[in-house]
């Protein structure tokens, strides 16, 4: 839902009833869908793209009449279409300027990316040939482009495979001209010319830039092993160049985070000079920088965790943020009094809070004594507490990505299992972002070893030291959580036998396949986790739970969505296959309309419900409010 807040105050309202769904599929796990300009007369004009036919519309909610939405992109009947995202509204130019996903073939990796100019005047709407192309499509992934405060320049982020973007891209930049290279940045049809890279390259990730009201370009980079703040000017010259550039607040902190949809964004320059970012070791909190003395000033308030998702207007900085006890909330710093307060989507709590946990952060010993890192959530009941002498079961969770990172925020999903009896360790593996380049950089070819090394040290840890029934410990996780789940069931040595049983969630269980029927963001993505295919074929066999199935021997409950293109159903179907005959067991539910993560409140109350129920069978714990779970 596209939502308003209006500047003289009042409620949050929506400017587009349903069905009409602020969503795009670009890198199918989505983009930045939407972007508005204000106007001197006729009020505000909005782009967004509509999940639906995946096209981008214009919206102007003040218009007489209160006209509907008018699209101004065609429909392609080609695979997945023309997709459209991280649009920017430039109405003196009459264009909106985005990135283009578009497909050339039926296959998920048939397809092209690359800049475009949309007119906004609709001349598109059936015509493809009316979206202006700014650059070509030499480069796989691109994010939209940041336009200069003089306009002469634009810059965006641009990377290839087989590397992901955490791993190295490309910071271009380009020259806006008139078509005949006048150097008029006013002249219509713009074009960018002489796109160069100043800075990135395949050992180093840029994530985000953008420009400062002075005319300097910004940008996060991880040069010096910490996604850090950089700043740089254009040169003078007919090749687009820039100055050196200087970090802004050096530290082993990041200002910055693994870019996963385009259009994510840590950091927001202020008219005045300021930049908000979003920074921190792990968690991630809101400050102010000061890029003249380097001095960093936090927001203050409860919000522990801020998402890549700051807005800029005058003195105030808007973001979405959470703590131990809220959830996400529409938060607005001003920083001309450095008051905070919640503007939009406030935190209620649906059940008496005593029964949240109160979560705490650790640092456990893993192989070799390296740092691994954890959110433990006890469990926790007003009025209840475990028989005497009796140590509580756990759950290990291992988060997707595997390059995410579980930050310490209320989620009811896990104070739904704490709240009965059972405590969670979310478990930031080898491989997680929050803790620098080096950390990060542990699963390279490492992927279902160190991360199935670091749940593994978490779990025994936590049974060492008389928190958790060492004899009562699950593990669970999707996607790709759910090959770590998977490859831990299936593990021998010093990391097999943990477990009592789990749950695997729309996972990756044989990553040769996987990797050849997944879409184009994350196909190339195993070269980097476990190695070149053709190079080290051994090791996809060793390291699959699929072909290793029959290491599996504790009970687990398998979730799978029918629709998911990422994590494709026959993942799981083929694990069923090959369990088919012995005695292990299990339970298997497909959900039909559902893709790679649980929308419909119907699927994850049961998904939630049968997991709890394998729980209670395993651990031996007493309800009576729950079916028993049929275990094959």
């Amino acid at each position: 839902a596209l939502m308003r807040l209006r500047a003289d105050g009042g409620p949050p309202e929506p400017v587009l009833p349903a069905p009409w769904n602020v969503r795009n599929r670009v890198l199918e796990y989505g983009g930045l869908p939407w972007a508005g300009v204000a106007r001197p007369s006729g009020g505000p004009l909005a782009v967004f793209t509509h999940f639906g036919d995946q096209r981008l519309y214009a919206l102007e909610p003040d218009a007489p009449g209160a006209p509907a939405p008018r699209p101004l992109t065609p429909v392609s009947p080609v695979g997945g279409g023309l997709r459209f995202a991280d649009p920017l509204v430039l109405p003196a130019r009459g264009e909106v300027w985005c990135v283009l996903e578009e497909f050339t073939g039926e296959g998920p990796t048939d397809l092209r990316r690359l800049l475009v100019a949309v007119p906004l005047d609709g001349s598109a709407a059936g015509d493809r040939s009316a979206l202006r192309e700014l650059t070509d499509d030499a480069h796989r992934f691109v994010t939209g482009p940041k336009l200069s405060p003089d306009g002469r320049h634009a810059a965006w982020i641009a990377w290839d495979h087989p590397r992901m973007p955490w791993e190295g891209t490309e910071l271009k930049l380009a020259r806006v001209t008139g078509p005949d290279d006048t150097g008029d940045e006013n002249a219509h049809p713009a074009t960018l010319r002489s796109a160069v890279t100043v800075a990135g390259g395949p050992g180093e990730s840029v994530p985000q830039a953008d420009w400062a009201a002075d005319g300097s370009l910004l940008f996060a980079s991880d040069r010096s092993g910490w996604w850090n703040l950089h700043r740089a000017r254009p040169r003078a010259g007919a090749v687009p160049a820039l100055t050196d550039a200087e970090p802004l607040c050096p530290r082993e902190e990041e200002f910055a985070d693994a870019l996963w949809k385009i259009g994510m964004r840590w950091f927001a320059p202020l008219p005045d000079g300021p930049v908000a970012v979003v920074h921190g070791r792990g968690a991630k909190r809101l400050g102010v920088l000061d890029p003249g003395t380097g001095e960093l000033t936090d927001a203050t308030g409860p919000w522990s965790e801020w998402a890549p998702t700051l807005a800029v207007q005058g003195t105030r900085v808007t973001g979405v943020a959470a703590g131990p006890a809220t959830s996400y909330e529409l938060v607005q710093l001003d920083t001309a009094t450095g008051h905070s307060r919640v503007v939009a989507a406030a935190h209620t709590d649906a059940v008496d809070p005593g029964h949240y946990p109160v979560p705490e952060h650790r640092t456990f010993a893993g192989p070799g004594g390296r740092e691994v890192h954890a959110n433990l959530y006890p469990p926790s009941s007003p009025g209840r507490t475990g028989l005497p002498g009796e140590l509580p079961p756990y759950v290990i969770w291992a988060h997707g990505g595997p390059t995410g990172r579980a930050p310490m925020v209320l989620d009811l999903e896990i104070a739904y299992f704490t709240s009965r009896g059972i405590g969670v360790a979310d478990v930031n593996y080898g491989g997680s972002t929050g803790y620098g380049r080096a950390y990060r950089e542990r699963l390279r070819e490492s992927w279902g070893v160190v991360d199935v090394e670091d749940c593994a040290a978490v779990a025994a840890a936590l049974g060492a030291e008389g928190v958790a029934d060492p004899g009562r410990i699950a593990i669970r996780g999707g996607s790709a959580g759910g090959w770590t789940a998977a490859a831990s069931l299936a593990a021998t040595g010093p990391a097999g036998g943990r477990y009592a049983c789990g749950t695997i969630t729309y996972p990756v269980l044989d990553p040769a396949s996987w990797a050849a029927g997944t879409h184009d963001f994350e196909s190339r993505y195993v070269h980097s986790l476990i190695g070149p295919l053709d190079e080290v074929p051994g090791r996809y066999r060793e390291r699959s739970p699929l072909r290793n199935a029959v290491r599996i021997t504790a009970p687990f409950v398998l979730l799978q969505g029918l629709d998911d293109v990422i994590c494709p159903p026959d993942q799981s179907e083929r694990l069923l296959a090959a369990l088919a005959g012995r005695s292990v067991p299990h339970a298997y539910l497909a959900f039909a309309g559902e893709s790679h993560g649980f929308r419909m409140a119907d699927t994850i109350t049961r998904a939630l419900e049968t997991e709890l129920a394998l729980y209670i069978q395993t651990f031996g714990l007493s309800r009576d409010d729950l079916t028993a779970l049929e275990l094959r």
